[in-house]
């Protein structure tokens, strides 16, 4: 891999350069929302692997929050907290816990339930790449008008929930 190599985006761009005359979307693809999520989820991990973290991932940085903001809850309740299922969530709190990043313990009320909790290593760990997150959120939204920030995010989060309805739903 060569240096400064973020995702598939550095490939994309070579073949942009090797092929001049590549063809644009069709503009029924550029209609459908999905085709926008994914550009902007594609290049959202883009950005937080160059200028956040290359190795803390996004959803282990928003287990680190919600951990930090609910310190020795259950790992089940904090999974529905970061909208991880449960077997992601387990995966995920094992690769934080061998890199020391939180301390998981048995509940002393159920053996079963893992009460989750930061180390030290964590609650710095959280700082900085907190630091480091609302940079880049900043530079994603600079063009947005500040008095518009609440309301785009309120959208994105309720298409969330309409779109994780949808994704749990039976088909028509």
């Amino acid at each position: 891999m060569k240096a400064g190599h973020v995702s598939g985006l550095d490939e994309l761009d070579e073949l942009d350069s090797a092929h001049p005359s590549s063809p644009l979307p069709p503009p029924d693809l550029v209609a459908a929302p999905g085709y926008g999520v994914r550009r902007l989820y594609q290049a959202y991990l883009a950005s937080w692997a160059r200028h956040v973290d290359p190795v803390l991932t996004g959803p282990q940085f928003a287990v680190l929050s919600v951990v930090r903001a609910f310190p020795d809850s259950d790992q089940i309740s904090l999974a529905r907290a970061v909208a991880l299922d449960t077997s992601t969530m387990a995966d995920v709190c094992r690769r934080m816990e061998r890199r020391g990043l939180i301390r998981r313990s048995e509940s002393p009320l159920d053996a079963r339930r893992k009460l989750l909790s930061l180390t030290a290593l964590g609650v710095e760990t959280f700082a900085e790449v907190t630091r480091r997150a609302r940079r880049l959120d900043r530079a994603l939204l600079a063009d947005c008008p500040g008095e518009l920030r609440p309301a785009l995010a309120d959208l994105l989060n309720t298409l969330a929930g309409q779109w994780e309805a949808i994704a749990t739903s039976d088909p028509d």
